[in-house]
C-alpha cells in the first residue's frame, strides 16, 4: 500500500519529536553531558535523584511501548510502578544500563512509528481508544518534560 504525503509527513514529525527535534533537549544530548557519578545527588526540596527521574522515563516509556504493541501486556500500578523506590539508588553502571534499556525501547517506538503498515489513527483493538499516533505523542511529552527536569536537576547538581 503505498503511502499518502500526509501519512509520510506525519510520520517524519512524530520521529521528529521523538528525537528530540525542535525546542527539545535531545535524550543523548542530556545523557553525554550528564556526570554519571552525580546520578544519586539529592536536591533539597526534591524527592528524587537524578537517576530515579531517568529510571522513571524508562519505566513509563516502556510500559507505552508494550501497551501499543502487546495485547498481553499488563501496566504496573500507577504511581507506584512508575518509579523507582525512594530508598532504591543508582550507580555510574545503573545510569548507563537505564540509559542503553531507555535507548533501545525509544528506538523500537520509532521504528512502530516507522511501520507504513501500522495505520498511526487506528484504535489499538485492546485499549479505549489510544492510537499509536496518541502513544508516540505521549512518549514525546512525557520524555521532553522529564528531560526539561532533569537539565535543571544537571545543573543544580553541578553546581
Amino acid at each position: 500500500m503505498a503511502q499518502s504525503r500526509e501519512d509520510a509527513s506525519l510520520r517524519k514529525h512524530v520521529l521528529y519529536l521523538l528525537r528530540g527535534g525542535g525546542a527539545h533537549l535531545s535524550f543523548d544530548d542530556f545523557v553525554n553531558s550528564f556526570p554519571p557519578d552525580l546520578c544519586n545527588r539529592q536536591i533539597e526540596g526534591l524527592p528524587y535523584t537524578p537517576w530515579q527521574v531517568l529510571e522513571h522515563m524508562r519505566l513509563a516509556q516502556w510500559d507505552i511501548l508494550e501497551f501499543s504493541r502487546d495485547s498481553g501486556h499488563v501496566s504496573p500500578e500507577f504511581p507506584k510502578g512508575y518509579w523507582p523506590k525512594s530508598d532504591e539508588l543508582g550507580s555510574p553502571a545503573l545510569w548507563q544500563q537505564t540509559s542503553d534499556e531507555f535507548r533501545k525501547d525509544l528506538q523500537q517506538m520509532e521504528t512502530l512509528v516507522e511501520d507504513e503498515s501500522k495505520d498511526l489513527h487506528a484504535k489499538i483493538p485492546h485499549g479505549e481508544g489510544q492510537t499509536i499516533l496518541r502513544e508516540a505523542l505521549l512518549i514525546a511529552d512525557h520524555n521532553a518534560y522529564h528531560l526539561g527536569v532533569l537539565a535543571v536537576m544537571a545543573r543544580l547538581v553541578k553546581a
